[in-house]
């Protein structure tokens, strides 16, 4: 960064995933202090690698911008999609700022693409009051769409970019019902927006690993065919009744076919730590530390802090990451305490739209916004933590390196107009222009295709 010669001015879904953390005595730092998880490349070695490659290096310049909401302007360098703390060669080009505000791209580390109705007509929802409805529910959606699930899925992820996400964790559902149509749709649209987006695909078996026959078979052909990068599973107790079955099934994949795991787990109580103690030692026999997440949680929320740092060790110790969609007060992951610990924690979207939820946006920023407001904070420092878990958080669980401004790191960002990182995360303006890789890839709040 070079100084700036310029400086002007679910009702249901609720419901049902309703019982208690909070962000509790989040005293973070604020996010422009905050270590990267992932060692960024260095000026150097991008111009190394620039120079192997036998070209010039591919300069921008994003003047007059506040990295962070800093009073002074300063001019944002950046050579092949990273920051450079070196001067801008002459002729590169320039993108002009405005004096607004420069944050981190955000990352949704759980969103559900496959089932959006996103950008089509209104579906009237009916009376849902357990996993199996919703399922069924799921199923109805899907055979009264005209549109693919690549068309729908592409325009949430889209528009997703247009409000400054930078990576997203996609599950899709894998079930007979479908075949590997979900999956398969978000490949299609994970390819359209390769320029503006970093795509997971997790196989997500939403009607049970065991108790929908057919599913282990379909999550086998999708991990062998390198259609994904993870092997989901849901409550293996609650839903599935098969806790051994499940886990060995999924781990089993994984592990064949060295893909990640990233298992969905409502479950409360000893029925959820049941799991979350199988998850762990499975983990641990087959050498899987760094590959395996857990999302919700809902059983950690409301453990003793001895409980808690029991099983936050057992985390941190193999490299467990979890992800929280803050949809209560009461189930929101205790994301300061699993820090301390070392666990990774990414914030996600989850559902936009579906059958299960008239409600989402896929809107990181919204997202931020709404941890803060169900964890009642307040303090400049804890709002900076929300947003830090939207942008760090994320990429920390998808193995990103951090879009912090820092030489080598990679120039993802979305500039607004604002006057600090605290009011932005309440006020939530229009993200005026999102850069991916140095690249504008959208303005005004509208995707540039």
């Amino acid at each position: 960064m070079r100084p700036s010669p310029s400086t002007p001015a679910a009702l249901s879904r609720r419901t049902m995933l309703a019982g208690a953390a909070a962000l509790a005595g989040a005293t973070a730092t604020a996010a422009a202090t905050a270590a990267p998880a992932q060692a960024a490349a260095t000026p150097a070695a991008a111009a190394d690698t620039s120079a192997r490659a036998g070209r010039r290096a591919k300069t921008v310049v994003f003047r007059n911008v506040r990295p962070f909401g800093s009073a002074k302007p300063t001019d944002l360098v950046v050579v092949d999609g990273r920051i450079s703390d070196g001067p801008a060669p002459h002729g590169a080009k320039v993108v002009d700022g405005g004096g607004r505000i420069a944050l981190p791209s955000l990352v949704d580390a759980h969103i559900h693409p496959d089932k959006t109705t996103w950008g089509g007509s209104w579906v009237s929802r009916r009376p849902a009051s357990a996993i199996a409805d919703y399922v069924a529910q799921d199923v109805e959606l899907f055979r009264s769409q005209r549109r693919p699930v690549a068309e729908r899925a592409y325009g949430l992820m889209s528009h997703a970019v247009a409000r400054g996400t930078r990576g997203m964790r996609a599950h899709a559902d894998v079930a007979p019902a479908y075949g590997l149509a979900g999956v398969e749709g978000v490949a299609e649209a994970r390819e359209r927006l390769r320029h503006a987006l970093d795509v997971q695909i997790v196989a997500f078996p939403q009607h049970g690993v065991v108790r929908t026959p057919g599913t282990a078979a379909l999550l086998e052909k999708a991990a062998r065919e390198g259609v994904i990068d993870m092997i989901g599973g849901i409550d293996p107790i609650g839903f599935d009744q098969a806790l051994d079955e499940q886990l060995d099934v999924v781990f089993g994949i994984a592990d064949r076919h060295g893909v990640g795991v990233d298992i969905h787990l409502h479950d409360r109580g000893e029925k959820g730590m049941r799991a979350m103690r199988g998850i762990v030692e499975r983990t641990r026999a087959l050498s899987l530390a760094g590959k395996v997440t857990v999302s919700h949680v809902f059983c950690l929320p409301g453990l003793t802090d001895r409980e808690l740092g029991s099983i936050a060790t057992d985390l941190g110790e193999q490299d467990i990451a979890l992800t929280t969609v803050a949809p209560s007060d009461s189930l929101v992951l205790p994301i300061a305490r699993l820090r301390e610990h070392g666990v990774r924690v990414g914030l996600g979207s989850d559902g936009v739209r579906d059958s299960w939820s008239p409600f989402g946006d896929a809107d990181m920023m919204h997202r931020a916004h709404i941890l803060g407001w169900v964890t009642d904070v307040r303090l400049d420092d804890e709002l900076n933590e929300c947003y830090r878990v939207a942008t760090h958080g994320g990429a920390d669980v998808m193995g990103l390196a951090h879009a912090d401004f820092r030489p080598g790191a990679p120039a993802d960002f979305v500039l607004v107009r604002g006057e600090c990182l605290p009011q932005v995360v309440v006020d939530m303006p229009r993200r005026d222009m999102v850069v991916h890789g140095g690249v504008v890839v959208a303005r005004d709040g509208e995707f540039l295709a």
